[in-house]
């Protein structure tokens, strides 16, 4: 076997000593040095890529709301992949009372939100040893995000003392004003005083509900359907994706209240998103919607609307306060190519309608009536309140005593 000379093996040291320095040298400034091709300046940057910090939380997302939405976003800035675990119905009822919205549909409300990367179905209520393990070695989770508000279980014990004592817990801020406990007790109202008479009918149930009030508020008692929500600019900027439509793009229009934002309205704005390049959303004010609804109406108001529709992973932009008809002046401000509407709605006679809110795009040749995916409106979610009014207004009871404490008790958390 042949000698290899020293001065190849000198020369093969110094090459060495070359791409180690130049390893180090980009690893500490980020910045390729002169003389060093691209190629080998992303290879070097590749290897020098972190681990994507993964975070988990968890929630029953029961009639799920801006708020949710809220945490939901919060927890995602966190960490770089956001996992979510979706309460079971049945451990819902253990531990809550019954949920208005089942699994599946709650399912389909989470894996909508923009900021979420994986979902968990049937996921426990509370975080178990066994749970923990299996988040952190099957799921990589490596950190445990919850609201400043307590979560406390039945044995009046921390749903996240474990998380919390195995240091891999972080806490994000409540978003205020708004909870599943006030929406559902919105509805509620109606149905306080029931037990006073018998004589209250089905029409006479919906009379109050449509004045949004029970006896207690008429005599100056505390009930009150108003929102406690205070919309800033900085919240709706949060939500907002921040980019336009490109110059070329197919936009598709669809508008509507879209309040108690539901299953039903993120399947229909999923399939109106297949059409084109970009949703535009528009959402008509609370005037238009209590004229065109009845009084009762909307359970949300329009800011809570929006953050709403906003957060749907589907939606690119929205109209705050669209008009009711649209015009061919609104087409061409917004370069609309198509505009859609679903065949399950509150009401679907427009096309009776002296007045059809429809009739100019239908003129165009660009409207087009979509097969809705699910038979939900918001009266079906309502229904839902006022067939089990009792079992709810037992449960809100509780929920609204835990939340007074809770506002009573808290402090500024930093962060939002």
């Amino acid at each position: 076997m042949s000698k290899i000379p020293s001065t190849y093996l000198i020369g093969g040291a110094v090459a060495v000593a070359v791409a180690v320095g130049l390893y180090i040298g980009v690893a500490k400034t980020g910045i390729p040095p002169e003389g060093l091709g691209l190629t080998w300046w992303r290879k070097i940057k590749k290897k020098k890529k972190k681990k994507a910090v993964r975070v988990y939380m968890d929630g029953c997302f029961d009639m799920m709301h801006y708020g949710h939405c809220n945490a939901l976003r919060q927890a995602r800035a966190l960490g770089d992949q956001l996992v979510v675990g979706v309460v079971s119905d049945a451990e819902i009822i253990a531990n809550k009372g019954p949920p208005v919205t089942p699994l599946h549909e709650r399912m389909i409300m989470v894996k909508a939100v923009k900021w979420v990367d994986e979902v968990i179905c049937d996921a426990p209520y509370a975080i178990t040893e066994d749970f923990m393990k299996k988040l952190f070695d099957e799921y990589n989770i490596d950190y445990i995000i919850h609201g400043d508000d307590p979560c406390v279980l039945p044995d009046g014990t921390d749903a996240y003392a474990l998380a919390k004592k195995a240091g891999r817990y972080k806490q994000i801020k409540r978003t205020e004003g708004v909870s599943s406990t006030d929406i559902v007790g919105r509805m509620l109202l109606c149905v306080r005083e029931r037990s006073v008479s018998d004589n209250h009918s089905h029409s006479s149930l919906q009379r109050q509900f449509s004045h949004g009030h029970d006896q207690k508020f008429e005599s100056g008692g505390s009930g009150t359907r108003i929102s406690h929500f205070l919309p800033t600019s900085r919240r709706i900027v949060q939500f907002s994706n921040g980019k336009g439509p490109g110059p070329d793009a197919h936009i598709v229009y669809i508008d509507g209240a879209f309040d108690l934002f539901h299953a039903g309205h993120v399947e229909i704005l999923r399939v109106a998103r297949e059409l084109g390049d970009f949703l535009l959303v528009g959402i008509h004010n609370d005037q238009t919607v209590s004229a065109k609804r009845g009084v009762h109406r909307p359970i949300m108001n329009l800011h809570e609307r929006s953050l709403s529709v906003l957060a749907c992973r589907y939606v690119d932009e929205v109209i705050i306060g669209a008009p009711w008809e649209v015009s061919k002046d609104m087409i061409t401000t917004f370069n609309i190519s198509l505009v859609v509407h679903g065949t399950v709605a509150e009401s679907n006679d427009f096309q009776k309608e002296k007045d059809n809110p429809y009739a100019v795009p239908i003129s165009m040749g660009i409207f087009k009536v979509l097969e809705s995916p699910l038979d939900i409106t918001t009266t079906t979610i309502i229904r839902r309140i006022v067939a089990n009014h009792e079992a709810y207004q037992k449960r809100n009871e509780k929920k609204a005593a835990s939340e007074r404490r809770y506002y009573e008790d808290k402090s500024y958390v930093s962060g939002d």
